[in-house]
């Protein structure tokens, strides 16, 4: 369904648990950036009303997981740490369409958007099957499916506005570029890392 041409390494998760507080940490800050950036879309894109109530939606979702992440750091005696940047994000943003019309904005931003769920949703799946602490492994299945529906919203929606674009082949593009940058991740204790 992701369509992602290449798997994480599933040793990534013995990195992660050498250090759950910093997975956790990384975690909750890019649930409050995919919450931003879901306003981000609607605050540029604000004519589409099934766009806007389905990403106010998707943002409280996203929210409501920054708390639970937030209340899961809060149980085990942690702190949420500062924020960190998310170079994977970083590197992926590069490849959006920086000087197109509104159109081409609008679908780059949402296949971006969509590339992002899909690979944290294949590194929650990895998680919820290879991590040892059992209530994170059923924490991870469950977000796993939630950021699953949230890539199946943002591709729909730029099948939907992309009417003038080749979104598939734009997607095909992402992928195979997205290939290349995750090459260079999955070696530290963040969600993307």
């Amino acid at each position: 369904m992701l369509g992602l041409k290449l798997a994480t390494d599933p040793r990534w998760v013995n990195i992660v648990e050498s250090n759950i507080e910093e997975i956790l940490t990384d975690h909750a800050w890019c649930e409050q950036k995919a919450a931003t950036n879901a306003i981000t879309i609607i605050t540029h894109n604000s004519e589409h009303e099934d766009l806007v109530t389905d990403l106010l939606a998707l943002a409280k979702e996203e929210l409501e997981h920054f708390q639970m992440v937030h209340d899961i750091i809060k149980q085990r005696g942690y702190k949420l740490g500062r924020e960190r940047k998310d170079s994977y994000v970083n590197e992926l943003y590069k490849f959006m369409n920086k000087g197109g019309n509104r159109q081409q904005s609008m679908v780059d931003r949402l296949l971006f958007s969509a590339m992002i769920e899909a690979r944290s949703c294949e590194r929650f799946k990895l998680l919820s099957k290879k991590i040892k602490d059992p209530k994170l492994s059923k924490f991870y299945h469950d977000l796993m499916i939630s950021e699953a529906g949230h890539y199946t919203t943002f591709i729909g929606f730029a099948r939907k506005y992309g009417k003038d674009i080749d979104v598939d082949k734009r997607w095909q593009e992402l992928i195979n570029f997205e290939a290349k940058v995750i090459q260079n991740y999955g070696k530290s204790e963040t969600i993307h890392g």
